[in-house]
């Protein structure tokens, strides 16, 4: 018998909603980087990488306007230099959330500063890297509070971190279209 797959899990009706920016820039030699974080240790997405953003707020215009204030929040990226250049496709994850990402080219800071109580580390990843198959692979993990071991496919980057989950599902689809050139970068 097959092992399940991540994409298995019971997704919840009601959903809150939350946003995110996928911020992309171009570096001294040309080539595309995809910025995320790494959270923090400590609860339930502890370790992970993720793009930066977090939680609809009642003041918060719109969903895009809560993934620009969270990547100010975060890692101090202010709107002024995030040039949004598409809505991306939302994505339910069984936590709970509906997650609307945004990509969106940036004026990359001289220094990245975040916020050390959630953010760890502040990481730009080569597209090519992901692009690049030998750092896509799938193994079967069991984490604590999944029913059983489930099959999931994810990119090896940084420090050999994986980027798997809501993360991955985000920015796999738009590789190939990033590639090709579709946004201006």
């Amino acid at each position: 018998m097959a092992t399940p797959s991540i994409y298995d899990f019971i997704v919840p009706k009601n959903l809150r909603e939350s946003a995110v920016l996928v911020p992309v820039f171009r570096d001294e030699h040309g080539e595309i980087q995809v910025v995320m974080v790494r959270r923090a240790a400590f609860g339930v997405h502890g370790g992970q990488l993720a793009f930066p953003g977090g939680k609809h707020e009642p003041e918060d215009e719109n969903l895009q306007a809560t993934a620009l204030r969270e990547a100010f929040e975060e890692v101090s990226l202010p709107p002024s230099n995030v040039e949004v250049l598409a809505a991306l496709p939302p994505v339910a994850v069984p936590s709970g959330f509906r997650i609307a990402p945004f990509l969106g080219r940036i004026r990359r800071p001289e220094v990245w500063q975040w916020q050390t109580s959630e953010i760890d580390e502040v990481l730009e990843i080569p597209l090519r890297h992901l692009s690049d198959v030998t750092n896509h692979t799938e193994e079967t993990w069991q984490l604590a509070g999944w029913p059983g071991p489930r099959l999931v496919p994810f990119y090896r980057v940084g420090n050999n971190y994986p980027l798997w989950g809501a993360s991955y599902r985000i920015i796999q689809p738009i590789i190939p279209r990033l590639l090709a050139g579709e946004w201006e970068i």
